[in-house]
């Protein structure tokens, strides 16, 4: 037996083969008898496994709460916050919101509500989030990536996979990773259905529990189409195809069909399941805008004419080797660089993962070794040939955790080939010179990797954007104000809501629904009488439109510098003056 299906006195299931008839395991035939037989060390193993994946996850929070206070929170996550501190008041549909183009209504909105629950409606409060969000991926992605494998192959597994994602690399790395408002946290829901496919027996409970929850995912995130439905309806497709050239006993192209369909029934499921969650999620969006729910903006997504792709190869190279750590640009020699060079360790072993499964695909990869080569093709190749590189690589971020688990479940223990979770031919191992150099450098590079997250944990942590804005605008009696996008949610939050900042289109000074409500824009119940001016350069901080300032609310009474900042106030109510449309 191999690492896949565990240790040497188990026998593969129904769900190591769908072809082993269920009734013969419900009436307890060998593999059953040699499971009662067996002594308690796998329920200690069990135990231990949960232990140590709990001390750790504690740990890891820890860790990556500090990392999450090194980069500083902005409105994205502010109007987020926003918005589930409207649902756990009465708004569960959120009934006047116009959200940007990915919802997140059922992923990262529950789980900001749980957590303002508990702590409330501040910026802690979302760097506890992105802390939260990041520790699951990442002992979900171990947990997938041991499999069914004990002992020292399990461990292995764990210490691959972990190793390769226990460091988000300082500065973007950080805000791409731990700041939860990104596709990261998209890869937690993604990472459970694949666990689930992996672990429990073929059944027609786990064909609509993976269905059910797909549809979920889709509902907060229409990136779970490409790297979740797209990735197990086409291995479950080409698996079935395998089924019509191997159905044992067949003869003829209708008998080869009818013993596909019977060796093969459940991936023809799940991919039929993969097809109908795209399907449900759509019809359970359009019910929650029918009850007067949420809106979307359309996805800012377009595929780029064939001659762009080339030029975008350099983007998506540096947005790869960012996710796993390795981003050397720009950095003079220091601690820094060599740990950026230490993590292309773990770029290789997912490159290398990555290339074993496409080579092991129609022989001894599993399914769910299938199902993740194709999720990260697919989302790489979306990447280069799309605008996506004009965004940034959050896009990529379900990279990470599914090239980890792919590497953990490639390069340590293969020894299986066939079904839908394993097989049974054993290879043949490395010399154990080999094996012995291999696991030395293995632990060196971990250690590397566990020094420089303990020397990136010591960061003095960063204010949220905008947070002295606030108490200005406090201290001078200013509570309820206009502004860019970047000076509004954030400064909104960071007060506490004593002081409002809505945001206006920078171009027209039009309302920005951008995860905006319209009510906050409605001059019979809302009150504005300044607008706040930011001179720094960058994305996050210039917008000075005075000149529409002064065309649309006239004069100011007053005008306050402070700062970056410019403060305007007039002695009427702005939001009567706000152009429509």
């Amino acid at each position: 037996m191999s690492a896949e299906s565990g240790t040497a006195g188990q026998q593969a299931g129904p769900a190591d083969d769908p072809g082993i008839a269920p009734d013969l395991w419900r009436r307890g035939g060998e593999p059953r008898r040699q499971r009662r037989g067996s002594s308690g060390a796998p329920a200690r193993r069990r135990w231990a496994w949960a232990a140590a994946l709990t001390l750790v996850a504690v740990l890891l929070f820890v860790a990556y709460l500090r990392l999450s206070n090194t980069y500083p929170e902005d409105s994205d996550q502010a109007n987020l916050g926003l918005q589930a501190w409207d649902m756990l008041h009465g708004n569960v549909l959120l009934h006047g919101w116009t959200l940007s183009d990915v919802s997140f209504y059922t992923t990262e909105l529950p789980q900001y509500m749980l957590l303002e629950l508990l702590l409330g409606l501040n910026a802690g409060t979302f760097h506890a989030a992105a802390a939260m969000t990041y520790t699951l991926a990442l002992l979900l992605a171990v947990l997938l990536a041991k499999g069914r494998a004990a002992g020292r192959d399990g461990v292995l597994r764990a210490l691959v996979t972990g190793g390769i994602m226990v460091a988000p690399q300082l500065g973007f790395g950080v805000f791409v990773l731990l700041l939860t408002v990104g596709h990261i946290g998209t890869s937690v829901p993604l990472l459970l259905i694949w666990l689930l496919i992996d672990r429990a027996r073929p059944h027609w409970l786990t064909v609509v529990l993976a269905g059910l929850m797909l549809t979920w995912g889709e509902m907060a995130d229409s990136l779970v189409l490409a790297v979740g439905a797209l990735p197990l309806g086409i291995v479950c497709g080409l698996r079935v195809v395998q089924g019509l050239f191997t159905a044992p006993g067949a003869r003829g192209p209708l008998g080869r069909a009818r013993g596909a369909l019977r060796s093969r029934w459940y991936e023809l499921s799940l991919g039929v399941a993969a097809v109908a969650s795209v399907g449900l999620s759509s019809l359970a969006v359009k019910v929650v805008h029918a009850l007067g729910g949420y809106t979307l903006h359309a996805v800012t997504f377009n595929i780029e004419p064939i001659g762009k792709w080339a030029g975008n190869l350099p983007a998506t190279w540096y947005g790869f080797i960012l996710l796993f750590g390795g981003d050397y640009n720009g950095l003079k020699p220091s601690v820094s660089l060599g740990l950026a060079f230490l993590h292309l360790v773990g770029v290789a072993l997912v490159i290398l993962s990555l290339i074993l499964a496409l080579r092991r695909f129609f022989t001894r990869a599993t399914l769910i070794d299938q199902v993740l080569a194709v999720a990260i093709l697919a989302n790489l190749v979306l990447y280069l040939i799309s605008n996506m590189p004009s965004l940034n690589p959050h896009e990529l971020a379900v990279v990470l955790p599914f090239g980890a688990a792919l590497a953990g479940r490639m390069l340590v223990g293969r020894g299986q080939r066939g079904g839908v979770h394993a097989g049974a031919r054993r290879t043949r191992g490395a010399p154990r010179a080999v094996r012995a150099v291999t696991l030395a450098a293995g632990a060196l590079v971990l250690a590397g990797y566990l020094a420089g997250l303990a020397h990136e944990a010591t960061r003095l942590p960063q204010p949220a954007q905008n947070t002295h804005l606030a108490s200005w605008l406090a201290g001078h009696h200013l509570y309820n104000g206009l502004g860019g996008y970047w000076e509004s949610g954030i400064t909104t939050v960071d007060s506490g809501g004593r002081v409002t900042v809505r945001a206006l289109v920078k171009a027209t000074l039009q309302a920005d629904m951008w995860e905006a409500k319209d009510t906050w824009y409605d001059p019979a119940t809302q009150h504005a009488n300044f607008v706040v001016f930011e001179s720094l350069p960058g994305f996050y901080h210039h917008w000075e439109p005075r000149a529409l300032a002064s065309k649309y609310f006239g004069r100011p009474a007053r005008t306050y510098n402070y700062g970056p900042y410019t403060v305007m106030v007039w002695d009427k109510n702005l939001m009567a003056s706000i152009p429509p449309g």
